[in-house]
């Protein structure tokens, strides 16, 4: 599953990157050009959040190879199916996850 999910955000990524090389159009209007450059940003922004997607998909699946994957990284404990299939990068269990974000709400307020 991690892999095939991996494999998906790459082609997402190859495509995109294909769109914006193609459509280097030359717009007259400066509204379209606009138009067309936001357009793109919020594409490469989108691209931007799979990159860092595939770098914790990568984390999980060296987790498989060395028998780590589905165990808190803080605790040690197993993270639970149900957990790993909302969120198959998960590497905390849900009590440590619930206590990092009480911590972060409460250092950034």
């Amino acid at each position: 599953m991690l892999t095939a999910w991996k494999e998906a955000l790459i082609e997402e990524q190859e495509k995109t990157e294909q769109l914006i090389q193609q459509d280097q159009s030359n717009f007259p209007d400066s509204l379209d050009r606009a138009a067309k450059e936001e357009e793109f940003m919020l594409e490469l922004r989108k691209r931007e959040r799979e990159r860092k997607l595939i770098g914790k998909i990568d984390l999980s699946l060296k987790d498989l190879e060395d028998n780590l994957y589905g165990y808190c990284e803080s605790c040690g404990v197993e993270i639970g199916i149900k957990r790993l299939e909302a969120r198959p990068t998960a590497t905390k269990c849900i009590d440590c996850k619930t206590v990092d974000e009480i911590k972060e709400k409460q250092q950034f307020g």
